[in-house]
């Protein structure tokens, strides 16, 4: 009985013990302060402190959009390699930067998009800066201007010399360039003929299915010393006003130091006259491929 009475006595402290630090423990969570409801479900703040510019030295490359059918500013040279002098502003670039140079070969009309989704990093592709561009992209300074030609089948520089001949007629640009838009502003009773590459346009013309394609100035050279006589320029001029187009880069919007950086490259190959030389170069590379 003396032992039944032991093991209940037992029993009975165990359970008071129990209750006391139960109740303890519940004090201390009522009393202390309320947690933070976001401390377990928020996200690590992003990096701040990483501009692109840091990302480029991170990563050791700059990545650079083109179109390499645009022959002199980007080509494809005999070895498949990167050529012309847009290429060659990219690689001063990627040098003064210490890092290296990788470029995405894509259509014209995806750089821009490519450049402010981070695909690449830049965008260089004989870019001309607009307004309307200027809203969704920023603008390095200007590396180089061009005149606009008509190109037109050989035999029609006068039958093409004004915009009243043109009325009706179709005018072809490469899809998303400013030539399309300088067509639909400076020739608005001529239909826009668009198409990806410039040669595909070049032939359109020489068949005899379009009137002409504009153009710049030296792919225009371009296109008609390696039409084996087919093309000619139309004897017809854009106004200052309606073409008085630059070159330039373009990078993200937000990118202040990288702007920074290609402007002082910019501004050194066109003040040294080292692009200018590129760009002669470039050209008689392509005239001895037939591009």
């Amino acid at each position: 009985m003396k032992q039944v009475k032991k093991t209940l006595a037992l029993a009975m402290s165990a359970l008071m013990l129990l209750a006391m630090l139960t109740g303890c423990g519940s004090s201390k969570k009522d009393d202390a302060p309320a947690a933070d409801s976001n401390t377990e479900t928020q996200e690590p703040a992003a990096d701040t402190t990483s501009s692109k510019l840091d990302q480029i030295k991170a990563n050791g490359k700059l990545v650079v959009g083109t179109e390499a059918q645009y022959a002199p500013y980007e080509f494809k040279d005999l070895d498949a390699n990167f050529a012309g002098c847009d290429m060659w502003l990219a690689q001063q670039i990627a040098d003064s930067l210490g890092v290296e140079l990788e470029v995405v070969d894509m259509s014209f009309d995806g750089i821009i998009p490519a450049v402010k989704s981070g695909q690449v990093d830049i965008g260089i592709a004989a870019f001309t800066k607009t307004p309307e561009r200027a809203e969704e992209i920023d603008f390095s300074d200007l590396y180089e201007t061009s005149a606009q030609f008509l190109v037109v089948k050989t035999g029609n520089a006068d039958v093409y010399s004004t915009k009243e001949a043109l009325a009706g007629q179709k005018v072809g640009a490469q899809k998303g360039t400013i030539q399309s838009q300088l067509i639909q502003s400076a020739l608005p009773d001529s239909e826009l003929f668009e198409l990806e590459k410039y040669p595909a346009l070049a032939l359109e013309v020489q068949n005899g299915n379009i009137a002409g394609l504009v153009v710049d100035q030296a792919v225009g050279e371009s296109l008609i010393a390696t039409s084996n006589g087919g093309l000619e320029v139309a004897n017809f001029e854009f106004t200052a006003e309606e073409a008085s187009f630059g070159k330039a880069a373009v990078i993200a919007k937000g990118n202040e130091d990288l702007v920074a950086a290609v402007n002082e490259v910019i501004n050194k190959v066109t003040a040294d006259g080292s692009y200018q030389k590129a760009y002669d170069e470039a050209v008689e590379l392509a005239a001895s491929m037939g591009l």
